[in-house]
């Protein structure tokens, strides 16, 4: 038995989910602005919104994190599930958070009746991409994006 639990985030989570958030965005290179950081946040506390946060967490602290939305697919005719962010502590990794993670995701799907979870990675992020090589399938697809 994991002593991992998972839930969604929560509003008294801000300063860990934080925390998790900087980590990641720092892995990507990008700076988070108070705006970026109130957007998502706001986000992520509307419940009416697309965007869904689940934390993980072990012994009271906030050790992994997941940010997942629907996503039309029309040549499916239905919804699909688009995994935005996921991020695991440094020091956790390796310790089963991710699988806890990747397991509610997984359950998400099924009970809002996505047939598939789509996210996309850095060509050059190895270790993620080892990991969700054990969870999916990787596609042949290239992701192209037009600046607006």
């Amino acid at each position: 038995m994991t002593d991992i639990t998972l839930r969604s985030v929560e509003p008294g989570d801000f300063d860990q989910w934080l925390v998790l958030y900087h980590g990641y965005a720092e892995h990507y290179k990008v700076t988070l602005t108070d705006d970026i950081i109130e957007t998502t946040w706001g986000w992520l506390m509307d419940a009416s919104h697309p965007v869904h946060g689940l934390v993980a967490i072990r012994n009271g602290v906030l050790v992994g994190l997941a940010h997942i939305r629907p996503m039309p697919s029309p040549l499916r005719g239905q919804y699909v599930g688009f995994l935005d962010d996921l991020f695991v502590d440094h020091g956790q990794r390796g310790h089963g958070v991710v699988d806890v993670l990747m397991a509610g995701l997984k359950v998400m799907a099924e009970k809002q009746g996505w047939a598939v979870i789509r996210w996309i990675t850095r060509d050059n992020n190895y270790r993620a991409r080892s990991v969700y090589d054990k969870y999916a399938t990787k596609t042949d697809w290239n992701l192209y994006e037009m600046s607006c």
